[in-house]
């Protein structure tokens, strides 16, 4: 496993960690979990250094071709080096009309001024049949400034989709209130500017042991329309019409 991606493939619990874990783990489950349905060329929009890429390709899987996609910006600033297949001017995609077969978008959703226009364009490009797989965040920090544009509920995700063409809408949570809190726990313990060494302290005595209690007894909402529902994140699939 290249090292640059062990964040994205085998997340860590450690301290210097934690505060990514449970989003990376929840995200890289859903992608293993929804493999059967990312067939034949498949398209990474927003792909970034391209940590998925090598899991995708695994026999055990359906993607015969991988392209990735992203913004035409220095390779220093996102790509660490490695350029993605195809860069793009974030408004028409470099491809001919029905030319992939699945699309995924990562925790790039929310970075989009116009998200409707996005999954449009991934429509166009891609022939009829095929499914589209999401996951965007919900209970995370700003980051990225200033592209941080949205969090989404589980209703304007589904009516971005369907105003784009898809149909077969499912939209999932990560995590429901046990994982929020502990989310909430490790990003506070590392981001909210304790010391290093209360952020230790706190660590070793209580955060530990109470994260890894609520993210093993968390319970993931399956039904949105009832009140109080809480959520890390979501997923979404949905086909081409």
């Amino acid at each position: 496993m290249a090292k640059a991606f062990e964040d994205y493939l085998s997340p860590g619990t450690s301290l210097g960690s934690i505060d990514k874990y449970y989003a990376r783990h929840s995200i890289l489950e859903a992608i293993r979990a929804n493999r059967q349905y990312l067939k034949g060329t498949l398209l990474d929009v927003g792909c970034g250094k391209m940590p998925y890429k090598e899991l995708l390709l695994q026999p055990q899987g359906q993607t015969e071709k991988y392209l990735g996609l992203d913004l035409d910006i220095p390779v220093s600033e996102t790509y660490s080096g490695s350029r993605p297949d195809l860069l793009w001017d974030g408004r028409m995609m470099p491809l001919d009309g029905g030319s992939v077969d699945s699309v995924m978008l990562t925790e790039v959703l929310e970075h989009c001024f116009d998200p409707g226009a996005l999954l449009k364009e991934t429509s166009r490009v891609q022939r009829p049949g095929g499914y589209v797989f999401i996951t965007v965040p919900y209970l995370w920090p700003l980051h990225d400034m200033p592209y941080d544009e949205y969090r989404y509920t589980p209703f304007s995700l589904e009516k971005h989709l369907a105003g784009a063409g898809y149909i077969n809408i499912e939209v999932r949570a990560l995590g429901g209130w046990n994982a929020s809190l502990g989310q909430m726990l490790a990003l506070w313990l590392n981001r909210s500017g304790l010391s290093n060494k209360k952020r230790r302290l706190i660590y070793s005595l209580v955060a530990k042991k109470a994260i890894a209690w609520l993210y093993k007894h968390d319970k993931k909402p399956v039904d949105f329309l009832k009140e109080g529902a809480m959520i890390t994140g979501l997923t979404a699939l949905a086909q081409k019409g």
